[in-house]
């Protein structure tokens, strides 16, 4: 609490002292020599401290907007995504916005179809809903179509398939009016669906057809002329047909056009239509055999097909959280969107939305290994890594070669044997349940790295942590490629620089399905 300094000889207001308590407490220390007339002041029925507390209590409404504005004004402090948009845009980084999952579908028809389908870009899947899941939508997003000729494929277990057609997450919304243009420099036309799929990672170039804009005259029909999407106005000349598109912090997007000097005006009397996806998010990660229902595609519909997705779906991201974004910014920005040493080529890769962990590695003299994990875990699938070298193409130094492969993920095996406190009233199973919520953090995908060490002393201290627990006793600690008496001796794991530690469960392996097989006594 703050009181009334003194310098020289003289009572002065401590400015510091900002809270309700403090800005009382300060003002009835001020009253002897600002009002000595005022001597009943102690009592708490006098007017005069009402008007006083009435004061104390603006002043600290007042001092806490001051403290958020402040706290605002800088990039390590700041707390509203409002606040970091702006920060980060003085450097060029945009947050990335919510990405879609990607999978690969097996189409099967009966022995008996012998007829060709061509799946066109648009037809649509999606998974079945549940009481608490509403079902998630798949499309196929490739430019040009797909035959797939029943004729030529083998029967095999009494039908044919065709395997490999690439779907992604989400939904597209085809020439939505957004707005009609005045003539008015610096035009703002908000998209009417969201979340806008923008890939655009960090200091990176917005990649290509991701958002569609036709700038036409009214009764022109289906004419127009296509304007360009660009990351910034800031080259654009005077007669470029260039527009961008910003996200708020409530994914609310807007494609903002030129002033005539830094980007093209749209002509006063012209419909301006976009052409978007929208979707994206960890949702989208669905398991294997989740896409199992056709919703527009026609001519798979006639035939009877089925489709499924053998491999589970991976890549789809959240949007960009602050902490992320505050702490990648920077790393990214020191890159200035080129890829020159080993850390350069991680923090690039760790901006695009859909990888979750990345390690560069030395090739030969002119090319650089990268190991990928995508979000969600698994292995990274031929859509993903189109997309990466895509990314990367403008990145690199022109004699060298990237290449993307798949990470190595070690399943380790560990078996305890938990002891229960004579006077803890809980149940065994709730004992138990606790184990294995310690053991699942401890090997979480978002919680493990590449080539890291793990000793079996985490286990003991995250586990003797736990109420109730009297002893516990590690009787399997071992990688599945060895035996546990070599691992229990040394008491630690050693993973290799593309290895990543996983859950058996996930793997397949339901008896340790929290990374732990536990018997209690």
């Amino acid at each position: 609490m703050a009181e009334i300094k003194r310098i020289s000889g003289k009572p002065v207001i401590d400015y510091t002292a900002r809270d309700y308590d403090s800005l009382l407490r300060s003002m009835h220390s001020m009253i002897p020599y600002k009002l000595p007339e005022w001597t009943d002041y102690e009592s708490e029925a006098d007017f005069g401290n009402v008007l006083l507390q009435l004061f104390a209590h603006m002043g600290d409404i007042i001092s806490y907007y001051q403290d958020r504005i402040a706290n605002e004004s800088f990039l390590g402090t700041a707390q509203e995504r409002r606040s970091i948009i702006h920060h980060l845009r003085l450097i060029g980084y945009r947050l990335a916005s919510a990405a879609p999952a990607s999978a690969y579908l097996d189409v099967s028809a009966a022995k008996s179809v012998n007829q060709s389908v061509t799946v066109k870009k648009g037809a649509a899947f999606a998974t079945k809903s549940t009481e608490h899941l509403p079902s998630i939508r798949f499309e196929y997003t490739g430019e040009t179509d797909i035959e797939i000729d029943f004729s030529q494929i083998e029967v095999i277990d009494g039908k044919k398939t065709y395997c490999g057609l690439p779907v992604k997450e989400g939904r597209q919304v085809k020439e939505d009016i957004i707005g009609e243009s005045d003539g008015t420099p610096n035009r703002q036309f908000p998209l009417q669906h969201s979340p806008l799929i923008l890939r655009s990672p960090g200091l990176g170039k917005i990649m290509e057809n991701e958002i569609i804009l036709v700038v036409q005259r009214a009764g022109e029909g289906e004419t127009g002329e296509e304007w360009r999407l660009q990351s910034t106005l800031a080259f654009s000349r005077e007669g470029d047909k260039d527009f961008i598109v910003e996200i708020d912090e409530n994914d609310r997007a807007v494609v903002i056009f030129g002033d005539g000097v830094f980007g093209a005006v749209p002509p006063a009397g012209t419909i301006i239509k976009a052409t978007y996806r929208v979707g994206g998010g960890t949702r989208g990660n669905v398991k294997a055999g989740a896409i199992d229902t056709i919703l527009e595609a026609p001519g798979l519909t006639l035939l009877g097909a089925k489709v499924t997705n053998p491999v589970k779906a991976v890549g789809g991201t959240d949007r960009e959280s602050i902490e992320h974004a505050v702490k990648q910014a920077p790393a990214l920005y020191r890159t200035q969107g080129r890829a020159v040493t080993a850390e350069d080529y991680k923090t690039l890769a760790l901006d695009f939305a859909g990888v979750a962990k990345a390690r560069p590695e030395k090739g030969n003299w002119n090319s650089v290994i990268l190991y990928i994990a995508p979000k969600g875990g698994g292995m990274i699938n031929d859509i993903l890594k189109k997309d990466l070298m895509v990314y990367f193409a403008d990145k690199c130094p022109m004699t060298s070669e990237i290449e993307i492969r798949d990470v190595e993920y070690v399943r380790i095996y560990v078996s305890a044997k938990v002891g229960i406190s004579s006077y803890y009233a809980q149940s065994p199973e709730e004992i138990e349940r606790k184990v294995h919520a310690v053991a699942t953090a401890l090997l979480a995908f978002e919680n493990v790295d590449f080539g890291q060490t793990y000793y079996i002393s985490k286990y003991y201290e995250a586990i003797e942590a736990i109420e109730g627990v009297a002893y516990i006793t590690v009787t399997e600690f071992r990688r599945e490629d060895t035996d546990t008496a070599q691992h229990l001796e040394s008491g630690q794991i050693l993973l290799a620089n593309n290895e990543v530690p996983v859950i058996p469960s996930e793997t397949g392996d339901e008896a340790y399905s929290s990374g732990i097989c536990v018997e209690i006594q």
